[in-house]
């Protein structure tokens, strides 16, 4: 090893932070408020992420690779199990694991399910109040108190995740949690999803914040063309899947109506990141018992739960 690289080593971090917590607790707004650019999708349906979901970061001489995890609950359905295994398996093997509290909820039976099993993870854990604009300063004390009684917390964080208060602070402690070693990414890198995985997910983001409560939302959108055009611009091809017929004509709406504005709403942000024109055609299927197709699940890079 050159004197150079020998430099580089050890003169940088780099290493994994997990984003663990109950559904709807924050953990994608905060993500894109650590990456600066948007990496995952966000809506008010609950499970809206399913997979682990990777943002980059830089903070001083570190490198942070975040990992939005699924929303931790009690499975009910395969796809349940498969999200849930999915993000313990990314807390198991980050370098640091920051658990994400809805100040406003509190602690209730989620919240309590996973405190029980932190003690499980290696890692050091940090504890994240978030939405702390929504409940009295008093209140909030009380609550980072009792938390901190009931687990062994390496530190604890006031934020806002959707207005950024305390975010930058979170940021730089969490830098020297990370390991020395050189970067795993280069330097401009916010993301490690292709992006036609990220069109797919902007689309099912619009999808409910259309469709919020007439969608469930094991609704899902699949990228099935992304190809480059002589002009510069992309033809995108995704298709929505539902699971009923009666589903399919709310997706579209009268006279095209609802996929229409679906799509121009999808088509701007994937334009963004995509840095390039983009051609945008939506279709709707109807796939009944996706749920227990093994193939939609390497789709979303989820192990699929046997039993």
């Amino acid at each position: 090893m050159t004197e150079e690289i020998a430099k580089e080593v050890t003169g940088t971090r780099c290493g994994f932070v997990a984003l663990i917590g109950a559904p709807n607790a924050g953990k994608s707004t905060l993500l894109n408020q650590l990456v600066g650019a948007k990496v995952t999708i966000v809506s008010r349906k609950v499970q809206t992420t399913r997979t682990l979901v990777r943002g980059i970061a830089l903070e001083g001489a570190a490198q942070i690779i975040f990992v939005d995890t699924p929303g931790i609950f009690a499975p009910k359905r395969r796809l349940d199990r498969a999200m849930v295994t999915s993000a313990w398996g990314g807390a198991g093997d980050a370098d640091a694991v920051a658990l994400l509290v809805d100040a406003h909820k509190g602690v209730d039976e989620e919240v309590e399910a996973i405190l029980a099993r932190l003690p499980q993870l290696r890692a050091p854990k940090i504890l994240v109040l978030n939405k702390i604009d929504t409940i009295p300063a008093e209140k909030l004390l009380g609550l980072a108190a009792d938390l901190n009684a009931r687990s062994a917390f390496a530190e604890t964080y006031m934020i806002s995740a959707l207005k950024g208060f305390g975010v930058g602070k979170f940021k730089e402690k969490l830098a020297s949690f990370m390991p020395e070693g050189p970067w795993l990414y280069p330097e401009d890198q916010i993301s490690d999803a292709p992006l036609r995985a990220l069109a797919a997910e902007i689309t099912r983001e619009k999808l409910f914040e259309r469709l919020h409560d007439e969608l469930p939302y094991q609704s899902t959108v699949e990228t099935e063309l992304w190809k480059d055009l002589p002009n510069g611009s992309v033809r995108v091809e995704q298709t929505i899947y539902v699971t009923r017929e009666g589903q399919k004509k709310i997706v579209i709406g009268e006279g095209g109506r609802t996929i229409k504005s679906i799509g121009q709403a999808a088509r701007k942000e994937i334009i963004e990141a995509a840095e390039q024109n983009v051609h945008l055609f939506l279709f709707v299927k109807v796939r009944e018992h996706w749920g227990d197709d093994p193939e939609r699940y390497r789709e979303m890079g989820l192990d699929f739960p046997k039993s």
